[in-house]
């Protein structure tokens, strides 16, 4: 009965193979879809990266639900790791990863903005210079050289972060539109930092979700690992 099943199988995916290649024309891709969305990019969001006018143009309301599955997973680790646990009593970090915490600490703020406000420009985005700024809250502490980010201002910045990411969405549907449609597009500014009109605002609440969101996390983790060391 099992090989009948796998012969059964082999033989309905050699016939849907089949299919697609007579269907299909040798070098037509079928991007119906996707061009359709590639040459409506600019004129409706005004972002040079067809990425970003996607994530946020096209399917806002996915990015939603992306950050809402990022915050559950975020509750769902913090209640796993238990309550927060003063770090470790260990070395005091050297002289030279002191200073270079200190020194990366302000580059790693600059790099991570630079690259949520320029997601609509370049590759990049809310989710990368999220992770880029938690990095950044993250490294004193796993230096040794600081206690780490406030969960406290964590948890405000988180909320307000993403209660910004639905009032943007809100004022559109206020306006007339669909939720979550840019608004304040200058498509005739492309390559410029307000050519996107509101992207840019959703990708800085984004952003800053997803490093509150993330630093909180890795915050909990070293406390969890320091209460078992």
């Amino acid at each position: 009965m099992p090989r009948f099943a796998t012969v059964l199988f082999l033989a309905g995916f050699a016939f849907l193979l089949f299919t697609l290649t007579l269907t299909l024309g040798f070098g037509e891709p079928p991007m119906r879809a996707g061009q359709g969305v590639l040459d409506q990019a600019v004129a409706g969001t005004g972002a040079a990266n067809a990425v970003s006018a996607v994530l946020l143009g096209f399917r806002g309301l996915d990015t939603l639900g992306e950050l809402s599955i990022l915050f559950a997973a975020a509750t769902a680790g913090g209640l796993v790791l238990g309550r927060r646990r003063p770090p470790a009593e260990g070395a005091p970090a050297g002289t030279i990863l002191q200073a270079g915490t200190r020194l990366l600490f302000p580059l790693m703020l600059v790099v991570g903005f630079y690259i949520v406000l320029h997601g609509h420009l370049t590759p990049g985005g809310g989710f990368q210079g999220g992770v880029i700024l938690a990095a950044a809250f993250f490294l004193p502490l796993l230096a040794g050289t600081g206690a780490g980010p406030d969960h406290g201002l964590l948890r405000v910045v988180e909320g307000l972060a993403g209660t910004a990411f639905i009032l943007i969405g809100l004022a559109a549907l206020w306006g007339g539109g669909v939720f979550l449609e840019p608004l304040l597009v200058r498509p005739e500014a492309l390559h410029e930092l307000f050519s996107a009109g509101t992207l840019p605002l959703l990708y800085l609440a984004v952003g800053l979700k997803v490093g509150a969101e993330l630093a909180g996390l890795l915050a909990h983790m070293a406390h969890a690992g320091g209460g078992e060391a």
